[in-house]
């Protein structure tokens, strides 16, 4: 039985149609640089490439 990667399993999320979709960086710290438009647009998740997301899709074979 293959186990799931904890590590990917933290970052990364299936949705219900079968998309991963993962967190955007940089909003953690250096805000006040930004501009509101980058920051609100780092807000949103987005959807992961689909060549990497057959990797993570192994590596979550229970589709957490």
């Amino acid at each position: 039985m293959q186990k799931t990667k904890k590590s990917i399993a933290k970052r990364y999320k299936i949705t219900g149609t079968g998309k991963v979709m993962r967190r955007s960086p940089g909003q953690r710290h250096l805000l006040s640089k930004k501009s509101a438009k980058q920051k609100r647009r780092n807000t949103k998740d987005k959807v992961v490439a689909p060549g990497q997301a057959k990797v993570i899709m192994k590596a979550l074979p229970f589709g957490l």
